[in-house]
C-alpha cells in the first residue's frame, strides 16, 4: 500500500473514533453531528482553497489543501453513511475502462 494509502486508512479510523466524541473537543465530531449539508460544505471550501493553490502554481499549498480535501472528504462520506468501500468498489470496477468509455457509458444527467 502507498504512503498515502497508509494515512488515508489511518484517517478514516480516526474518524471513525471520533463519532462519538464531543463536538465541544473534536472538530470530527462536530461536522458528524452537524451531517451532510455542513460537512458538504467544508469539502466544497477545501476543494476550492486547492484548485486555486493548483492554478496559482503553489506546490506546498495544494499538497496542503489536498490532505484537507481528502479528510474533509472521508468526513462527507462518513456523515453521508456512505463507506470508503462503497467508493472503492466504483473505481474498482471502471479499473482497465478508459475514461472516455466509463464517461460515455453513464446514463444521461450523471456525472
Amino acid at each position: 500500500m502507498s504512503r498515502l494509502g497508509e494515512a488515508v486508512s489511518r484517517l478514516e479510523a480516526v474518524i471513525e473514533a471520533r463519532r462519538g466524541a464531543s463536538p465541544d473537543s473534536s472538530w470530527t465530531a462536530r461536522l458528524l453531528q452537524d451531517g451532510a449539508p455542513r460537512a458538504a460544505r467544508k469539502f466544497g471550501e477545501e476543494a476550492v482553497e486547492a484548485v486555486v493553490a493548483a492554478v496559482s502554481g503553489d506546490p506546498e499549498g495544494l499538497s496542503a489543501e489536498a490532505a484537507d480535501v481528502l479528510y474533509h472528504l472521508l468526513v462527507l462520506l462518513a456523515a453521508s453513511g456512505v463507506s470508503p468501500d462503497a467508493v472503492a468498489a466504483h473505481l474498482e470496477a471502471r479499473e482497465g475502462v478508459s475514461g472516455l468509455e466509463e464517461k460515455a457509458a453513464r446514463t444521461p444527467g450523471s456525472s
